[in-house]
């Protein structure tokens, strides 16, 4: 491991000043990731800027009846509170979903949407990567590939993004605040993640140096009435193979409203557009329901060996959604 200077930030101009100084620093939240990525060499930072004492710790109710949830939350404070329970229970299922409750321990809601893939090629730095080094050339597309993505990725890149949280955020249309040197600004989940194209270096729409400060949440509404379910090669502590957060409001046998996203099957927390179109206005029942899968897997393009993620998702889709719509007619 390389040598780096430490250095913990009281409040979050000084955090942002702090790196705006040393642009080979990172920020440092619950270290999950970063401090294993530093071990292994893919990341190399100067200097680390501690952000885990900035009063960014708690889950607050917005005027509007949403919530808005600080950076530096952990995990665990997350799916333990009363009105995420209550109000996004997707979000609490997924967060309990991810990890074991040592790292929920220390793991934080900004750490967790900023953490890298687990693709084996990126975390080995004797091997070519695009992600790690632009232009070397993704060995997974002709390589190890079981668990990669088969929506939205490229020649470039076929590396999953592993958050659970961010699924379930994703869905519920959740909005990401940032401060920079220059002032605040915010980003819609649903754009946060940048598409792979070519360019998969470049991960997330956030200004060089910003620091995430908050998530929001609208008001619950649909999102009271979801649920997460994770597919993985283990029972515990294991990332997803395949995931969907869900949510419907049926009313007279109808879907009236819909929220659906899927996790480990692209680069970033995928929301089903597509899918939730299809559910919209329809007879909710299992033939609705597994129209909207394949419309929204029409764009998969699997490699060899990771096409069983298709059918996998399909069946998934219609189990979570089935479990909704008898929940609703009790």
């Amino acid at each position: 491991m390389r040598e780096f200077g430490y250095q913990r930030a009281h409040d979050v101009a000084g955090a942002v000043a702090l790196l705006a100084a040393d642009p080979d620093a990172r920020f440092l939240g619950g270290g999950t990731n970063l401090v294993d990525l530093m071990k292994t060499g893919v990341e190399r930072p100067a200097r680390l800027v501690d952000v885990r004492e900035l009063p960014l710790d708690r889950v607050e109710r917005t005027a509007d009846g949403g919530l808005r949830i600080g950076a530096t939350v952990t995990n665990s404070d997350l799916a333990a509170d009363p009105e995420v329970r209550s109000g996004y229970p997707a979000l609490t299922q997924a967060v309990l979903a991810g990890a074991s409750g040592q790292l929920r321990n220390m793991a934080t809601v900004g750490g967790n949407l900023l953490q890298r893939t687990r693709c084996g090629y990126f975390a080995d730095v004797t091997k070519p990567c695009n992600k790690r080094s632009p232009g070397s050339g993704c060995p997974a597309v002709g390589g190890e590939h079981h668990n990669h993505a088969v929506l939205g990725a490229s020649g470039h890149c076929v590396a999953v993004h592993p958050s659970d949280m961010g699924v379930a955020l994703t869905a519920f249309d959740a909005v990401v605040s940032y401060e920079t040197p220059d002032g605040p600004g915010e980003v819609p989940l649903t754009d946060f993640y940048l598409p792979v194209g070519d360019t998969p270096h470049r991960e997330t729409a956030l200004p060089p140096g910003a620091l995430i400060t908050h998530v929001s949440l609208p008001p619950a509404g649909v999102a009271a009435r979801s649920r997460y379910r994770k597919v993985r090669e283990r029972a515990s502590y294991a990332f997803a193979i395949g995931s969907v957060a869900a949510a419907l409001r049926i009313e007279d046998g109808l879907v009236r409203e819909a929220r659906l996203a899927f996790g480990g099957v692209a680069s970033r927390p995928w929301r089903a557009h597509a899918a939730e179109a299809v559910l919209t206005g329809a007879r909710a029942g299992g033939e609705t329901f597994a129209a909207a899968a394949d419309a929204e897997l029409a764009a998969a393009t699997p490699l060899p060996d990771n096409g069983y993620k298709v059918p996998l998702m399909r069946d998934l889709v219609v189990s979570v959604l089935t479990e909704l719509a008898e929940g609703e007619a009790r």
